[in-house]
C-alpha cells in the first residue's frame, strides 16, 4: 500500500511496486486523481487522523506500506500489525537547531551532516527556537516509528527527505525563474550571491530510495537513511539551470540576506546555513543507484513547467508575488547605497602570492632572503 501517491514522488513509487511485482493500493484523499495512476486500487481515507485510517483499513493488510503523506505517527500506529514492512518518509527538518555538546553552533549543523547528527545534543524544550521544536517532534515520530519497529509491530525504515522537486510539487519553486524568463526579466535577486546549498532531490530519484528499501528490507530494518541527488547545487547553479532550459537567462543581482526583500523567497525555509547532508548510507547500505543526473532532472521539471504553468492563485504556498517593480526598486536603491559606500573607501590591496618566482634559472627571489 501507498499512503498518498499523487505528488511528485507518488507515480514513481506506484510504478515501481508494480514492477516488483505488487498489487498496489492508494490510500489518499482523493483530492488529486492522476490519470497514471488510474490502473490502481484507490482506498479514499484522511491519512492525517487516525479515525479515517482505522475505518479504510478495517480487515486489510499488506506485504509493504510505503507512507509518503499524512501524519506519520498516525499511520504508523494504523498499520501496526497489519504489514509486514514500513518505509516511511520523515524529513530534512528534523537538523533545525543542531548542536554539538550541548552548546550552539553559531553557522548551523556541519555540511555533509550524517544520519546521527539528528541526535546531537538538542536544547531543552524551555530554551528551544520554534524550529528546533519543529525538529523536536519530527524526530519523536521517527523514534515512535522505530520504537514499534523494535516491538515487531513491522520491520521499519525511515527516509529524511529534503527539498523535492519535479512536475506537481505542492510549492513549484522552479516557477520562480521560468516565470521570469517568459515575462522577458533579464536579472534577479539573489541573496549572498546565491551561495547557499540546500539539499535537493528529483522526484524519481528520491522514489528510488524509497524502493531500494523495498528490494533490501532486512537491511533497511530500524535504520534511517538521508535523501538527496549525488550532485548538489548553490542557488546561483540552480537559478542558472533553469533558466537555461526555459530558454533564456538571469543575470543575478547579489544582495545580503536580510536586504533581498523578493529575492528571499528562493530558499526553502530559512537562511541559517547550509542545509547539506550526506547521502551515502542508502548507497552503501541499500546498493541505491542513482536512476538520474540532477541537471537533468532539473531541466525535464522546467520543461513540464513551461508546458503546464502553475494556477498561482491557487497556490496559497507561492510566496514570489513577481512584483518586479518592487524588485527594480530594491536592486537600484542598494547600488547606489553601494556605490557610495565603495567611493568612500581606500583603494583595495592587491594581494602577492608568498611563494618564490624567480625570473632566471638560478636567481634568488628577494621573498627567499
Amino acid at each position: 500500500m501507498l499512503v498518498g501517491g499523487s505528488g511528485p514522488t507518488g507515480p514513481h513509487v506506484a510504478a515501481g511496486l508494480s514492477r516488483r511485482g505488487y498489487a498496489v493500493t492508494l490510500l489518499h484523499r482523493g483530492s488529486h486523481e492522476l490519470p497514471e495512476l488510474a490502473g490502481y486500487e484507490h482506498v479514499h481515507a484522511d491519512p492525517h487522523f487516525r479515525a479515517s485510517l482505522d475505518e479504510s483499513l478495517a480487515g486489510r493488510s499488506f506485504d509493504v506500506v510505503v507512507a509518503t503523506y499524512g501524519r506519520l505517527r498516525l499511520v504508523a500506529d494504523a498499520v501496526a500489525g497489519r504489514c509486514g514492512d514500513l518505509v516511511a518518509v520523515s524529513g530534512l527538518p528534523v537538523y533545525a537547531g543542531y548542536h554539538e555538546s550541548g552548546r550552539p553552533r553559531p553557522h548551523g549543523m556541519p555540511v555533509l551532516a550524517r544520519e546521527e547528527a539528528a541526535d546531537t545534543g538538542r536544547a531543552s524544550a524551555e530554551t528551544e527556537t520554534p524550529g528546533e521544536g519543529f525538529a523536536r517532534k519530527v524526530r519523536a515520530t521517527e523514534e515512535h516509528v522505530l520504537r514499534l519497529h523494535a516491538a515487531g509491530a513491522f520491520r521499519a525504515s525511515v527516509f529524511r527527505y529534503p527539498t523535492i522537486y519535479g512536475p506537481r510539487q505542492v510549492y513549484p519553486r522552479e516557477w520562480s525563474v521560468v516565470r521570469r524568463v517568459r515575462d522577458g526579466r533579464d536579472r534577479i535577486i539573489l541573496p549572498d550571491s546565491g551561495l547557499t546549498i540546500t539539499t535537493r532531490c528529483a522526484a524519481v530519484n528520491a522514489a528510488a530510495h524509497l524502493l531500494a528499501a523495498v528490494d533490501r528490507p532486512e537491511a533497511a530494518a530500524g535504520e534511517i537513511f538521508n535523501v538527496g541527488d549525488r550532485d548538489q547545487l548553490t542557488v546561483r547553479q540552480w537559478v542558472e539551470v533553469c533558466a537555461a532550459a526555459a530558454g533564456g537567462t538571469l543575470r543575478p543581482v547579489s544582495l545580503p540576506f536580510e536586504l533581498a526583500g523578493p529575492g528571499r523567497g528562493l530558499f526553502p525555509v530559512s537562511h541559517d546555513a547550509h542545509l547539506l547532508v550526506d547521502t551515502h548510507k542508502a548507497a552503501e547500505r541499500l546498493g541505491y543507484a542513482e536512476p538520474v543526473p540532477a541537471a537533468w532532472a532539473l531541466t525535464e521539471t522546467v520543461r513540464w513547467y513551461v508546458e503546464h504553468p502553475p494556477d498561482e492563485s491557487a497556490s496559497g504556498n507561492l510566496v514570489d508575488r513577481f512584483d518586479y517593480a518592487e524588485e527594480d526598486r530594491i536592486i537600484e536603491t542598494y547600488l547606489r547605497a553601494t556605490a557610495g559606500l565603495l567611493a568612500e573607501q581606500r583603494p583595495a590591496m592587491v594581494a602577492a602570492h608568498p611563494y618564490a618566482h624567480p625570473r632566471a634559472a638560478g636567481q634568488r627571489d628577494h621573498r627567499n632572503r
